[in-house]
């Protein structure tokens, strides 16, 4: 156990935000996604939501600001200009949590597949709302 740490960074999560680099990419995947078959890591969160996945990892991790995209998300199959629930309650959490709030991007569905399967890691949570799903870029932490 350490103090100050939200309990859902597992080791192996804390290991991967750790590791990765400035713009590398960490995706946060519902239950639906292809995790095993596109990631080159894999972390499972089973049972655990992609929203208070996302809260945990923005509390620790900072968005890059060398981009205009640091934040993306699925678009809706057939209906790119609808926003899910879900996606809402991501830019709201990104506005409440992220040292550098930023606009999330809509990626076109095999668009984000192939963004994911160069990330870093693919955090595979427990998340049943469809689209639960969301790309970071890891920013700068300045001296």
């Amino acid at each position: 156990m350490l103090r100050g740490l939200n309990p859902l960074l597992s080791p192996d999560l804390l290991h991967a935000l750790r590791a990765m680099g400035h713009g590398n990419d960490v995706v946060i995947a519902d239950a639906n996604f292809p995790a095993e078959s596109l990631g080159q890591r894999l972390v499972r969160l089973d049972g655990i939501s992609a929203t208070d996945t996302l809260q945990a990892v923005l509390e620790v991790m900072p968005l890059d600001t060398f981009v205009t995209d640091p934040a993306r998300t699925m678009q809706v199959v057939g209906a790119p200009d609808d926003i899910p629930p879900i996606v809402s309650r991501f830019q709201a959490i990104i506005d409440e949590t992220a040292d550098t709030p930023c606009p999330l991007t809509p990626v076109e569905r095999h668009a984000f597949y192939d963004q994911a399967r160069d990330a870093f890691v693919i955090v595979q949570t427990g998340e049943t709302r469809l689209y639960g799903n969301i790309i970071l870029k890891k920013g700068v932490i300045s001296p």
